[in-house]
């Protein structure tokens, strides 16, 4: 035996040497397996019989891979890498290794020539890159160890730690697939043929329809401003009517009132500026009688059940005011600045001939700058000026979501804590606002005072509203029946129904602890369905009051609930406090059942009200099924029964639901979000046997697919479904897509999926 030591290069091999082979070497038979080992990847044959038939098969294999390869498929197998941190050394090390360096420096030169290795950007290139950050040892193999380090590369990239704690199982089955010959190692061929097979291992997905997409769209090509035009008018004509009437009341008032007082002899002496001043003051009565009714919260709900809902844009009650609150803010900017630094000065500093025209109003004295201040007009306007200021401010978005950041104590002027209680405050002002009204000065009769005349209906209706919450939530003392806590600062209720409690799906309810506070009262959407004998809420712990509400209710005395626990059953001890309801509002969500098709949108937690309707939906399969099983049982009976029975079925089911087909988009952060409502998605595809309800789930957080940061992600994705029928990040039969949705190519695909058909977007 001899040994003879070549050097290899990436397209030569030099002889060096020949000896006679000898036994006191120990590394002679490793440094020559490894030279085998780089033999046998830059030539094809075999010395051994047994290894001609592995190849035979192997090489038989690889020809099935390359029919399949295809140059759209190869563009996006793979792509954005080096983007990350974690993906950025390991490619480093990659090419440190295809030069069989070991140092910490390079070159300019091998700098610029890493440079046009990491930028070539073609398929070969990317996958050669790809097979050498996992090829740790660089003998052209990967190895299960080499898989799973790679997998935990992947994972740590898009902050998957549940996936890095289970890289052992995933790359376990990613050498089932790969390595059925169980060689205990794959080849670059075979991670090329894993990558160009992708879209055959996503098919487990329903896709919507892509059928007569092209000429559907060049049809509209000519036509795209147009739409445009015509889609703006369709969907704001009901804010813009709304608007054009309220601007134009108010443009008519200050109009009306500033000509009134054009013609009274006290212009004489103040001019323009009493006139402007009392034409704001005008548009300021009939805003402060407005602003009252957007918050009326079981009108609105009433107005959503009539015909009205067509007319009025009740979506949008809270953005008209926060219209209204801003033009109040202008109006008194306005209406106070002109008769504090105009209107005061000028009757103070009036000569006695001009003074003598309004002089009946002050008891025939003059009065001066100071005495106007402390009167009743002037006390109660700045005392009006200096609340609202103050609820103003902390109304804005910035107070009430804790972005201002102040130093103790002051912080606790912040959040909606501040907001809730600072609200009050107006309670005060209007009662100031009649007292101001009733002192006017220039203003003769009772009738002529006519700010009573603005507030007193929507004052009454606002008092009204707000003493039908009080009477119906202590009514709606509700009993708990189960509490859970969910990844993502997130715990859900589940609340026996209050007798006589309706609702609708996509509605809302406010929830009160009067044990946490005896005016703080919470909007959440309801999760249950209107035939559940129960209710049931999602919450996230986002504020002090929610945080606390989950204190209360998921901790005992002896110890502190963790991730996963629930209490079951009758929960409703003597230790646990009263909970309140105070519902149902109307929501925009409510209307799903007056569309053919839904195409529902959540974002986290915001897909709450749209789990409330996929259940009703599910509710409705079920009555569905239960009437053609009732229908099959009368048709055996007698044909006349059979007929009457019929035909009252399908009237019940006509009235049951009008909806076809449901597309349900979910996109999340956080990949433990999808436990909050596993048991809806395993509901839908369990008993959705028609196919009439889409899932699915966008996790945001992880790269999008087909780049080489989340590629052997889908692999894992689509080959554990395909064995197990579970999806590995939603612990659910539907599938989770990576990135955010392409919105444009969804609605692109939905409308030309139902043609002729009514669409609701929600």
């Amino acid at each position: 035996m001899i040994e003879v030591t070549l050097e290899l290069d990436d397209n030569s091999v030099v002889l060096c040497s020949v000896a006679p082979a000898t036994d006191d070497n120990p590394t002679a038979v490793p440094r020559s397996t490894s030279a085998a080992s780089r033999l046998r990847r830059m030539f094809s044959w075999r010395s051994e019989a047994e290894e001609a038939v592995v190849v035979t098969e192997r090489e038989m294999m690889k020809m099935k891979a390359k029919m399949m390869r295809n140059k759209s498929s190869a563009q996006r197998a793979l792509g954005g890498m080096g983007d990350s941190k974690e993906f950025a050394l390991g490619i480093f090390d990659a090419l440190e290794r295809r030069r069989r360096q070991k140092t910490g420096r390079i070159s300019k030169a091998e700098l610029h020539e890493f440079w046009l290795q990491i930028s070539d950007a073609s398929f070969d290139a990317r996958l050669q890159i790809f097979f050498d950050m996992a090829d740790i040892n660089g003998d052209g193999k990967i190895t299960r160890d080499e898989v799973q380090e790679l997998i935990m590369l992947s994972a740590s990239a898009n902050k998957l730690s549940d996936f890095k704690e289970r890289a052992n199982e995933y790359a376990s089955l990613i050498m089932e697939e790969l390595d059925p010959e169980h060689l205990g190692y794959i080849e670059l061929w075979q991670l090329e043929a894993l990558l160009l097979q992708r879209d055959n291992y996503m098919n487990y997905s329903r896709p919507l329809s892509t059928t007569s997409m092209g000429g559907w769209s060049q049809n509209i090509g000519s036509f795209v401003m147009v739409k445009k035009i015509w889609s703006v008018v369709v969907e704001n004509w009901q804010r813009g009517w709304i608007l054009m009437i309220w601007i134009l009341a108010m443009a008519g008032l200050f109009t009306w009132k500033f000509i009134q007082y054009r013609q009274k002899s006290a212009f004489h002496i103040m001019g323009y500026c009493l006139t402007t001043a009392k034409g704001a003051a005008e548009t300021l009565k009939l805003n402060m009688a407005l602003i009252l009714l957007p918050v009326c919260r079981n009108i609105l709900t009433w107005l959503r059940s009539t015909r009205a809902r067509v007319l009025l844009p009740l979506d949008d009650n809270i953005n008209m005011h926060k219209m209204i609150a801003f033009a109040i803010a202008v109006g008194v900017a306005v209406h106070g600045g002109i008769h504090l630094m105009c209107d005061f000065p000028r009757i103070v500093t009036s000569s006695p001939e001009k003074f003598a025209l309004i002089a009946s109003d002050f008891e025939d004295v003059k009065p001066t700058y100071i005495s106007l201040l402390k009167g009743v007009i002037g006390v109660t306007g700045i005392a009006m000026v200096v609340l609202m200021t103050i609820a103003f401010t902390l109304a804005t978005r910035s107070f009430r979501r804790n972005a201002v950041k102040l130093p103790p104590p002051f912080n606790t002027i912040t959040g909606f804590n501040a907001f809730w209680y600072s609200h009050h405050l107006l309670a005060i002002v209007y009662v100031l606002l009649l007292i101001h009204g009733t002192f006017l000065f220039l203003v003769h009769g009772w009738y002529k005072k006519t700010i009573w005349m603005y507030i007193s209906i929507p004052l009454l209706l606002y008092v009204a509203d707000r003493s039908l919450r009080t009477c119906r939530s202590e009514h709606y003392a509700v009993r708990i029946l189960k509490v859970s806590v969910l990844p993502g600062g997130v715990f859900s209720l589940i609340m026996g129904k209050p007798d006589g409690f309706t609702y609708k799906s996509g509605q809302y309810i406010f929830l009160q602890c009067p044990a946490i506070s005896s005016f703080e009262w919470h909007p959440f959407s309801l999760t249950s369905a209107p035939g559940d004998d129960y209710l049931s809420l999602h919450i996230r712990t986002v504020g002090d009051w929610t945080k606390e509400v989950k204190r209360v209710f998921t901790e005992d005395n002896s110890s502190t609930c963790v991730i996963g626990r629930a209490k079951f059953g009758n929960v409703h001890q003597t230790g646990l406090p009263k909970l309140l309801v105070d519902g149902p509002y109307g929501a925009p969500a409510q209307d799903y059942q007056n569309y053919d098709v839904l195409l529902l949108v959540g974002l986290g937690i915001g897909a709450t009200p749209f789990i409330s309707i996929l259940r009703d939906l599910l509710n409705s399969t079920r009555q569905e099924d239960q009437i053609e099983s009732n229908t099959e049982t009368s048709r055996s009976d007698d044909s006349s029964n059979s007929v009457a029975s019929s035909y009252d079925t399908l009237s019940g089911k006509k009235k049951l639901q009008k909806i076809r087909n449901a597309h349900f988009y979910w996109v999340t952060r956080e990949c433990g979000s999808f436990e909050w409502f596993k048991g809806v998605m395993n509901e839908v595809a369990e008993m959705d046997h028609k196919g009439q309800i889409e899932m699915h789930n966008y996790l945001t957080s992880v790269y999008e697919e087909g780049d080489a940061r989340s590629t052997l992600i889908t692999m894992v994705q689509a080959l554990s479904h395909a064995k197990n029928g579970v999806d590995i990040l939603s612990g659910t039969r539907v599938r989770t897509h990576f990135a955010r949705p392409n919105w444009k190519q969804v609605f692109y695909k939905v409308a030309a999926k139902h043609p002729c058909s009514t669409v609701g977007k929600t």
